[in-house]
């Protein structure tokens, strides 16, 4: 049975919750490999809306096994506070496994956080502020805190004591704040350790048991690739790789061990915070978007900046991330357009370009060229086959689909969970 890598193919928000809760019947485990609560899903049940930002979406499917890998950075008020919300509303939640290896998000880096971003004025990168960025800049400098510290009180305090050596300086004389008291951030990291120690585990080794005895194993990215710190706008991108490869170092697992890579790209673009967006709409056609799918941030709740399709950022994806299957969503959003705008090449000071381009000079300067595409108006939210769709919605797909790079194996057309078309077996 296969490894599966589920990631998103443009800025994020592309519906990779509600992908994800597709496959969880048909997998083992669902396994949360990069990022933390900086970003969310949004999976809809029986008209019940799940919001999930630090838990992977597979924690709602009782037959599964939700895992948070050691790629991930844990605020641990975040995760038992959404627990908490989750088992408020009958989700049992005691499946879940944590990475022993998996970073901690202590408080002064949620503060670091804030104050470097508004010290940054106009070059802003949009950051939540939730701690992610400087966490992740820790864990390469060897001064971040990891689950397993919780269970060494001596090794805790040695390692907050030694970050905040450095950042308490930062913030007294660079940023005119206080500074933090060691005491104060161990006792609210130790306050956890009870609630944590049965989630703990070996999840790599564990993973691996799984997929040697031929459980389905589901890898659940965070973010997307254009945020991807390597591959994304750079520095526009969230601060994890959030690609395919980051599957494999964010768990534990051989890349020989993946057998698919699925992308979730929606049926139009969104973004959200600073950086590039080529086919960003300021006019009345972006609001019309924003609106018709309620594009506004599952975390923050920032209203997303919105655009027309891009063939290139998504032949980008397929390549970037070895795409076998792209999962295309709300296409139900481009109902009732007369023609629908796809970008198909950039105009870059004169030169048309058919690849995206390696210089983010030229793509912050880039033109999008459009090809259009005729519209449908009848309601395509019932449909449960491809020829249930009108031919202009059928035409639209194929057509985007031979620009993409990969086949289009499922389209969504509704909020709901069962709101989709299957065209190909994905697992």
């Amino acid at each position: 049975m296969p490894g599966i890598v589920l990631v998103g193919a443009q800025w994020g928000d592309e519906g990779k919750g509600k992908a994800t809760d597709l496959l969880g019947p048909r997998v083992d485990y669902v396994v949360k490999f990069n990022g933390g609560n900086n970003a969310g899903h949004t999976v809809v049940i029986g008209g019940q809306i799940y919001a999930l930002h630090l838990l992977p979406s597979g924690i709602l499917t009782p037959e599964v096994t939700p895992v948070i890998g050691n790629g991930v950075v844990v605020d641990l008020e975040v995760l038992f506070a959404e627990l908490r919300a989750l088992e408020a509303r009958g989700v049992d939640v005691s499946r879940l496994l944590v990475s022993s290896n998996a970073h901690l998000i202590p408080s002064y880096n949620r503060t670091l956080d804030k104050v470097t971003e508004r010290f940054l004025g106009k070059r802003q990168i949009g950051t939540t502020g939730r701690g992610i960025g400087p966490t992740y800049a820790d864990k390469m400098t060897r001064v971040g805190l990891r689950v397993q510290d919780l269970f060494d009180p001596g090794i805790l305090r040695q390692k907050v004591e030694g970050a905040l050596m450095q950042k308490n300086h930062l913030l007294v004389k660079v940023y005119n704040r206080r500074a933090v008291s060691v005491d104060q951030v161990v006792d609210e990291l130790e306050s956890y350790a009870d609630r944590i120690r049965p989630m703990m585990a070996d999840t790599a080794l564990i993973l691996n048991q799984a997929l040697d005895r031929g459980a389905t194993v589901l890898f659940e990215g965070g973010q997307a690739t254009m945020l991807d710190v390597d591959h994304g706008t750079y520095p526009f991108v969230t601060s994890s790789n959030a690609t395919a490869g980051g599957a494999c170092t964010g768990s534990g697992v051989g890349p020989r061990r993946i057998d698919r890579v699925v992308a979730v790209v929606k049926a139009y673009a969104t973004r959200v915070g600073a950086g590039p967006f080529v086919t960003e709409l300021h006019d009345a056609a972006g609001e019309r978007l924003r609106e018709l799918g309620h594009e506004y941030g599952v975390t923050t709740g920032r209203p997303r900046r919105c655009g027309w399709y891009d063939a290139l950022v998504a032949r980008y994806a397929a390549r970037i991330n070895g795409v076998t299957d792209f999962v295309l969503t709300k296409l139900d959003v481009l109902t009732g357009w007369d023609r629908i705008p796809v970008c198909v090449a950039y105009d870059v000071g004169g030169s048309t370009v058919t690849e995206l381009p390696a210089s983010q000079t030229d793509i912050h300067h880039a033109h999008p060229l459009y090809e259009y595409l005729p519209g449908w108006d009848q309601d395509i939210s019932d449909a449960r086959s491809f020829g249930d769709l009108p031919p202009n919605a059928q035409a639209y797909v194929r057509a985007i689909e031979e620009l993409s790079g990969a086949r289009i194996s499922v389209i969504g057309v509704g909020a709901g969970r069962d709101a989709i078309i299957q065209r190909h077996i994905i697992v």
